[in-house]
């Protein structure tokens, strides 16, 4: 397995070029925070959610199908649901054969697109981590690959292309929130940036897989629930992005679950921009005031998740 030490903004770069036929540039949106009945202060939305397939996930798994060597059997992944539809997605552009696993709390929005793309679905268990097991017994039973949400290189990499973007696209962005699940978008990200752009993650505060393993030096099992649960709660950050985490995201902010509905509600109600509560996890973390830009800095959002079937948010 590539060490942590080879995922380098060379390697991003590299890989940013394989994928860029497959995937898409998501556009930015510029707002000021007083928009939404904060201090005035300008911010920058990344509108990931309109990423091939409905997230960024996209880039880590055509990153996975077009660096590896795949094989007949094709690929499996266990998912909570936005890796599912990626892979299955990517796996249908390449022609090749995908088998998702997920567990039962996956939203139906995200079950309906994994069919969608061709892909065999597989309900198991009603966690992430029985999905995991249930997708590593697959591979075992048939030789087909196993492309893993967020601890894999390839996956990194592939994510780390988010960073590179927005470097080229808003060049003077100081500070970039980022919701955490296993970790792969902010673990790509930091390793693009390097300390160039201040990181800071965001979770729920049921699933605080990172903030666990900030406080015990080392991915630790942490708590699975709440309202994120099918897109930000793995059991564990992956052992490949901590090191990374650790050199260069900042801090990690904890948010309620109805921090991140009110996040959704007011991105609909103000932008009309429809997140999935993972999506809109890094903006509850501004909109809660449990990170507060200091004066003049220049924020970002990435808004990375939009699977879902709650399209009006208005009372």
């Amino acid at each position: 397995m590539t060490a942590t030490s080879d995922i380098t903004r060379e390697r991003i770069a590299a890989t940013e070029a394989v994928i860029r036929p497959h995937i898409r540039r998501t556009p930015l949106i510029a707002a000021d925070l007083a928009d939404f009945a904060l201090p005035a202060a300008p911010v920058t939305f990344k509108l990931e959610m309109l990423q091939h397939s409905g997230s960024f996930k996209a880039r880590g798994a055509f990153a996975n199908l077009l660096l590896r060597q795949v094989p007949q059997a094709g690929v499996v992944a266990a998912s909570g649901g936005n890796h599912g539809a990626a892979v299955a997605y990517a796996a249908q552009r390449l022609g090749i054969p995908a088998t998702i696993f997920v567990p039962d709390i996956t939203s139906p929005a995200k079950a309906e697109r994994i069919r969608g793309y061709g892909a065999e679905l597989v309900i198991a268990g009603n966690r992430y981590a029985d999905a995991l097991a249930a997708s590593e017994a697959h591979v075992a039973r048939t030789g087909a690959m196993a492309v893993h949400a967020y601890d894999q290189p390839e996956t990194l990499i592939g994510q780390g292309s988010v960073g590179l973007e927005l470097e080229q696209d808003a060049p003077d962005i100081d500070t970039l929130l980022v919701a955490v699940g296993g970790g792969g978008l902010i673990g790509g990200i930091a390793a693009w940036s390097a300390g160039r752009t201040r990181i800071i993650a965001v979770e729920p505060e049921q699933s605080p897989t990172l903030h666990s393993a900030f406080a015990a030096g080392a991915p630790v099992d942490a708590p699975a629930g709440g309202l994120a649960a099918d897109s930000l709660a793995p059991r564990r950050v992956g052992e490949l992005m901590f090191p990374i985490a650790r050199a260069h995201v900042e801090r990690v902010v904890l948010v309620s679950d109805d921090a991140i509905r009110q996040a959704q509600a007011a991105l609909w109600s103000r932008l009309r921009l429809v997140t999935e509560p993972g999506g809109a996890a890094a903006f509850a973390a501004l909109l809660s005031r449990g990170y507060q830009p200091a004066p003049g800095e220049r924020i970002a959002v990435l808004l990375c998740g939009g699977n879902t079937t709650a399209v009006n948010f208005d009372s």
